[in-house]
């Protein structure tokens, strides 16, 4: 990820304070919106657009928890495991290290066997 755009966009992401919070709570187990806005003490309509560009700008990833009763909704668990930001002769780069599911991993590696 180096363009310019994308780096400003995660950096202003991650400069606010909630998206640190929600990040932080979602780094231990998956949680609803109503869940978030009551750990982050926020209002709801806060916490989804926040998420909605945390989503999209992959910090978080969004799943449809299933009920007993078959009831289901979102839950939003964090998608980062770690970012690097390195400045150097005049930009600024920013490298995400995103978790990976069994399935991802899988089809990572086994990509990786294919291509040598």
């Amino acid at each position: 990820m180096s363009t310019d755009h994308r780096a400003d966009e995660l950096l202003d992401l991650l400069g606010e304070e909630r998206v640190r919070q929600i990040l932080a709570a979602t780094s231990r187990d998956p949680l609803s919106a109503k869940e978030l806005s009551e750990e982050c003490d926020v209002a709801l309509s806060t916490i989804y657009r926040r998420v909605e560009d945390m989503v999209a700008n992959d910090l978080l990833v969004e799943q449809t928890q299933i009920e007993t009763d078959g009831s289901h909704h979102s839950v939003y668990e964090a998608n980062v495991d770690h970012v690097d930001v390195d400045i150097e002769d005049g930009t600024i780069d920013i490298k995400m290290d995103v978790r990976e599911d069994a399935a991802q991993r899988f089809s990572r590696i086994w990509g990786d066997i294919r291509d040598t």
